[in-house]
């Protein structure tokens, strides 16, 4: 009877959703927001490079960048897997294996998210007036001056959309998770997943109440994207 009761209780729904689901919830934000930093990091240089290289090759790095707009989930999952799995090269390497783990899973959502932090940045750096940049050289301003003083505040557009769309795409993700990271409740299970997993059961309520949680997330986001855009475009004019 313990058991039972306490089985029931790990179970009670706050708001109507499952400990379980809330778990998944906060994993999927996890890693979004991880993957999110990482893309800054990574993406931030690589849209410098892009937008005012001339080098012959840029155009095969923006292909790659982009590849996973046009990549079925699937496709990119499956040899992201063969990457980190048991048998792939970094274990070969002396390297863990990590597939079904999270740092598996944010490998993986940095990989396809890529295009949806670079782009915005490339578009907003390309977009810069050299002019200024110059000015600021001429009146000796460091590398880290102009990038506080002038060049991030030019392009905080830029830089807020690309942290929105970057956020918003991990947190939707589906196919690559599924195929790097299965389906381990409290370790690679995300929401989308949890979401399937409900429908899969017939569990239409449940899925109903996780798939408005993250459309009334989708809108809030998106919301406060365009609200902040259209201030900082009048603070400009």
């Amino acid at each position: 009877m313990a058991i039972c009761c306490q089985a029931e209780t790990e179970r009670q729904a706050v708001l109507g959703i499952e400990q379980a689901d809330w778990i998944a919830l906060g994993l999927t934000l996890r890693l979004a927001a991880v993957t999110t930093v990482i893309l800054l990091v990574l993406g931030t240089p690589l849209a410098w490079w892009l937008a005012h290289t001339r080098s012959r090759i840029r155009l095969a790095v923006e292909s790659i960048v982009a590849l996973p707009l046009v990549l079925p989930p699937t496709v990119l999952g499956f040899y992201v897997l063969m990457l980190l799995g048991a048998q792939g090269p970094i274990q070969a390497l002396g390297g863990p294996a990590l597939a079904f783990t999270f740092t598996g899973l944010v490998i993986g959502s940095v990989l396809y998210s890529l295009p949806f932090v670079v782009q915005p940045l490339q578009n907003a750096f390309a977009s810069l007036d050299r002019s200024t940049l110059e000015a600021a050289t001429t009146l000796r301003a460091t590398p880290l001056d102009r990038w506080l003083s002038v060049i991030l505040p030019l392009t905080r557009r830029g830089f807020l959309t690309a942290i929105t769309l970057g956020f918003a795409h991990t947190v939707g993700e589906f196919g690559v998770v599924l195929m790097i990271g299965g389906n381990i409740p409290g370790e690679t299970q995300v929401i989308s997943i949890a979401i399937y997993d409900h429908v899969e059961a017939t569990d239409y309520g449940s899925a109903h109440r996780l798939s408005g949680l993250l459309l009334g997330l989708s809108f809030v986001m998106l919301f406060a994207l365009y609200t902040l855009n259209g201030r900082f475009r009048l603070g400009t004019t």
